[in-house]
């Protein structure tokens, strides 16, 4: 029971088995609990809920990779939902934040500036999430300097 709830969570409920690119299966699986916590919570839910979902990210991802015996297995996706969460608390309202945060956080997924190398290098759930927490925290500082720029 404790395995199928962690991988529930790890794959986002399904998104993690989208057949092509389950990465961004996530980060748009994401949108909708995202959505709700901005209407009815506000800034203030969707940082709450970021940490819940890092958190509980590691738990799950560390189940799932132990149980596989894949370091980072690419059906696990609530590092996507934990990276993007943290992205969109720097977007301004609307569906131009909303996109801009996607395309910025997937950017720096796949790029993986520094430290986000280093960070998939910790153990287990660790380096799962670490990772996507390290891009969505650059996307973020972006759509913070495009916002201080006038551009969002």
């Amino acid at each position: 029971m404790k395995y199928r709830l962690a991988y529930i969570l790890a794959i986002w409920f399904g998104c993690g088995r989208f057949p092509k690119a389950p990465g961004t299966a996530g980060t748009m699986g994401a949108i909708p609990f995202y959505l709700l916590l901005r209407v009815y919570g506000g800034v203030p839910a969707v940082a709450i809920a970021t940490a819940v979902v890092a958190l509980i990210g590691v738990w799950a991802s560390h189940q799932v990779v132990r149980k596989l015996g894949i370091q980072d297995p690419q059906i696990v996706c609530i590092d996507e939902v934990a990276g993007v969460l943290i992205t969109w608390l720097a977007a301004p309202d609307g569906w131009i934040g909303l996109l801009a945060g996607i395309v910025l956080f997937r950017l720096f997924d796949q790029v993986k500036p520094w430290p986000a190398r280093p960070a998939e290098r910790l153990p287990e759930g660790w380096g799962v999430m670490m990772d996507d927490v390290v891009a969505g925290v650059w996307a973020a500082a972006c759509l913070l300097a495009g916002r201080a720029l006038g551009w969002l």
